[in-house]
């Protein structure tokens, strides 16, 4: 407690102290730097220290003129001497060189071809396009080769059966397309190769047999066939054949080992044979 006595005692008497006579005085012209102990000129920046150690005997002057008061406390200097002071450093202002731009350089050489990636999901379909342009006319094609045979004969005369084999010859031509059926021998020869309709129809007659064959390159297809009846009846008989170039097709009647006979008459056409192609063999 004595301690802070003391302490508040010695700031009274600091604070009731007069200040000094020169410290309203204008500011004076800074000197012109004085010669020192060596002859040489002195900064005034330079001589902080002699100044402040003349300043001691005003103070305790001063100090001396007011008896029964506390000496004044020194003035110390807290700042160092210029030599002695911090430098701040100078400010480098730093450059951020990506955002400089330079002027664009040459293109350079095209780098090699990277792998293939996946397959992706493929698209919805798109909109119809536009309607082309016509198209200019094509050069003129083959002229069509039709191919077409055909044949339809009759017989006026009635026939029965001896010891050999008879061909059945017509006398009555209905229609014979480029003449490919034979009216002399009774057979059709195949000029168009391919597939070929044929149909039989006669007479029988009564109270015998009618056996007759329809015929191909001397072999026998199919047969028409009529058993020994009180009345004659029609009766008819057909076949698809593939014939080749040059192939015949013509009707036999069987022979006298079994009386047979198909019935005729010069007023009416009982018996007819027709034949016509249905499909070329060189068509797809």
């Amino acid at each position: 407690m004595k301690g802070l006595g003391v302490l508040g005692v010695l700031l009274l008497s600091c604070l009731s102290l007069p200040s000094p006579a020169g410290s309203q005085t204008s500011p004076s012209p800074s000197p012109s730097p004085s010669p020192g102990p060596d002859g040489r000129s002195m900064d005034p920046e330079e001589a902080p220290s002699q100044h402040h150690a003349a300043r001691p005997p005003r103070e305790q002057k001063a100090g001396g003129a007011q008896e029964g008061l506390p000496p004044r406390p020194r003035c110390v200097r807290c700042c160092e001497p210029p030599e002695q002071r911090f430098s701040y450093p100078q400010y480098q202002p730093q450059i951020n060189m990506t955002i400089l731009k330079g002027e664009k350089g040459d293109r350079g050489e095209r780098g090699m071809q990277g792998k293939y990636g996946k397959m992706g999901v493929a698209g919805s379909r798109g909109h119809t396009g536009p309607k082309g342009q016509k198209g200019s006319v094509g050069a003129p094609g083959e002229r069509c080769k039709s191919h077409y045979a055909a044949f339809s004969v009759g017989r006026k005369k009635p026939l029965h059966s001896n010891d050999y084999y008879q061909t059945l010859i017509f006398d009555t031509e209905f229609v014979n397309l480029y003449e490919h059926f034979n009216m002399f021998t009774g057979k059709f020869y195949c000029y168009v190769p391919g597939i070929y309709y044929f149909s039989l129809n006669v007479h029988t007659w009564n109270q015998k047999e009618t056996y007759l064959h329809i015929m191909r390159n001397g072999a026998e297809v199919v047969i028409l066939y009529a058993q020994v009846s009180d009345r004659s009846i029609m009766q008819s008989q057909s076949v698809m054949l593939e014939l080749q170039e040059q192939d015949e097709v013509w009707v036999r009647l069987y022979k006298g080992e079994r009386e047979n006979a198909v019935f005729s008459d010069e007023y009416d056409t009982y018996i007819t044979f027709s034949g016509h192609l249905i499909k070329y063999s060189g068509d797809p």
